[in-house]
């Protein structure tokens, strides 16, 4: 018989591989893999040259068998192709694990879920009132005159205390002509500086720190210095201070 399937039909390459899947049976189960892959492991390195030219042919086969079991055993572990599971880099990775299949602590199983214990010594969370203190702080120190911020920051916090959420506010100072009267700023200035006090309003925007805004962004517990890198912010808190040349009538 000839062709490229004829060995489907030949009955010596049909008793070949059943002397092979007894010959590893033992060996794929030990590496818990099915029996008959052994000699599916074996077909696959006897059609190798290097198979055919060995001067001892079933030692090579059985190196090949092995490694490939091997392979098979720490791909059906890993959750991942035999190719893969071949790799240094991949295979010297534990098998994949449940929460649920280990009776562990589970900090000390993954120390990255670990919590530090609360220590009342710490220094406490900002609270509304520190929030609003290092706002007019970061306000003058990026050119703002510090009565102008300290009047500005607490009209918007009393409407925010009075709306009870930080769109409702905005929305409202927004068409607040008195607070411009007061403060004595441009509509474009007005609108920008609610936007960084009280976050862009925008829902996409509503995860970003742009939609945060100053006062969110401080009281979750971004340091004044991380504010201070943004650089986008800076240039508009300095770009809105108001200018003593430029007085305006709201």
């Amino acid at each position: 018989m000839s062709g490229p399937n004829a060995w489907e039909y030949d009955a010596e390459a049909h008793d070949l591989m059943l002397y092979a899947a007894r010959k590893y049976e033992a060996l794929a189960i030990k590496h818990r893999c099915d029996p008959t892959a052994g000699a599916a492991a074996a077909f696959e390195a006897m059609r190798t040259y290097a198979v055919r030219t060995a001067d001892d042919p079933w030692a090579v086969v059985t190196m090949a068998v092995k490694v490939t079991l091997i392979a098979e055993e720490r791909a059906d572990g890993l959750l991942c192709s035999i190719d893969q599971a071949r790799r240094p880099e991949i295979s010297r990775h534990h098998d994949v694990r449940r929460f649920c299949d280990t009776e562990a602590d589970l900090p000390n199983f993954l120390p990255a879920l670990a919590v530090e214990p609360f220590n009342p010594d710490e220094t406490p969370p900002t609270g509304a009132y520190e929030a609003v203190e290092a706002t007019i702080d970061l306000f003058t120190a990026l050119g703002w005159p510090r009565d102008t911020a300290t009047c500005t920051l607490d009209y918007i916090s009393a409407r925010l205390v009075e709306s009870g959420s930080r769109p409702k506010a905005h929305a409202a100072l927004r068409r607040d002509h008195t607070a411009r009267a007061l403060l004595d700023i441009e509509q474009e200035a007005w609108s920008t500086v609610l936007r960084i006090v009280l976050g862009n309003p925008n829902p996409d925007e509503a995860c970003t720190s742009d939609g945060h805004g100053v006062l969110l962004r401080l009281l979750i517990g971004h340091p004044v210095a991380e504010l201070l890198d943004d650089d986008l912010l800076v240039f508009e808190i300095s770009e809105t201070a108001p200018r003593p040349e430029a007085r305006i009538h709201a």
